[in-house]
């Protein structure tokens, strides 16, 4: 039953993006209190919701979140859409209808590449971004498309989030890093986002006037093919954090009993080896054992180049 609630709450949001934890109470027959609980599991889950407090607050879904990919096979889409076809031919219910519509809509989109500007083509599936970075990023170019403000969740390297309205202007791609550059209205400014360490991106409806923009003054001045890919788990240190939230995404970062843990597949080679001994003592490597054991002997060889 726990789970089933859990589901509803979770396609409910998928379907209206936001809704009052009474709503959600009301309409999945829970208390408002068991909605919460639901709704901290679902984030340990992997789930990127939000809970806005105030007189017109909720419980947020950004709408850059898809589900996964892998959520169904392509034979149990087929037997769901197949089986809410028939239940929606004899019943009639706006609920089916509208779970039909929603599981019609993920097939569309899922696998999707993004492509901007007509002739570049970006596979966004980060290497260790579990909420989709192409759906984050798809969401942005169409904001800026559209010139509509966008209210952003936004974490720094200090880890502090904040939210903030911006106007898109331009995404810009920058030695392998994805930035927004946007007006933010609470600094009056122009500022850059690190696509990365936004949290959650939502269309506000609100249009804007494009700005001018200096391109010579943007401030900008700082292919795995053939790769073996493993599945890589990491035990990571708080002071390490800020670096591996750029590294991987911050969806990647799990807190798990008061400690920190990251996964994601990745390719394999002296390009993963030199970052982790980057680290430091700030990230210990879980899985795969063999990977542990190569970044030991070269952490060995190291300290007997320096007399260790």
């Amino acid at each position: 039953m726990k789970f089933q609630i859990m589901l509803q709450i979770l396609f409910k949001l998928l379907r209206r993006r936001k809704l009052s934890a009474a709503q959600l109470a009301k309409e999945c027959g829970v208390s408002a209190r068991s909605v919460y609980r639901y709704i901290e599991e679902l984030s340990v889950a992997g789930v990127p919701l939000v809970v806005e407090r105030g007189r017109n607050g909720g419980v947020c879904l950004p709408d850059t979140y898809r589900l996964p990919e892998n959520f169904f096979t392509e034979e149990e889409y087929g037997a769901a859409v197949n089986a809410l076809h028939a239940l929606y031919e004899q019943m009639h219910d706006e609920t089916v209808r509208a779970a039909l519509e929603k599981l019609s809509q993920q097939r569309k989109t899922d696998g999707k590449s993004l492509t901007i500007s007509g002739n570049i083509l970006v596979d966004g599936s980060g290497w260790g971004d579990a909420y989709e970075f192409s759906d984050k990023l798809h969401a942005l170019e169409d904001a800026t498309e559209r010139r509509e403000c966008l209210d952003l969740a936004y974490i720094d390297r200090e880890g502090a989030e904040s939210r903030r309205t911006v106007e898109p202007h331009l995404l810009i791609y920058k030695q392998n890093i994805w930035y927004l550059y946007a007006w933010c209205r609470r600094r009056q400014d122009f500022r850059l986002f690190r696509i990365g360490r936004i949290r959650s991106a939502s269309g506000t409806g609100e249009s804007f006037a494009r700005r001018e923009i200096d391109r010579a003054h943007l401030p900008l001045h700082f292919t795995f093919a053939d790769a073996e890919m493993v599945q890589l788990r990491l035990a990571v240190q708080k002071k390490a954090l800020p670096d591996a939230e750029e590294w991987l995404g911050i969806g990647s970062i799990r807190t798990v009993g008061g400690e920190l843990f990251a996964e994601a597949t990745l390719p394999a080679g002296e390009v993963l080896l030199s970052k982790l001994l980057s680290f430091g003592d700030g990230v210990r490597v879980l899985e795969p054992q063999a990977i542990a054991e190569e970044v030991r002997a070269r952490a060995e060889a190291l300290a007997a180049l320096y007399g260790g």
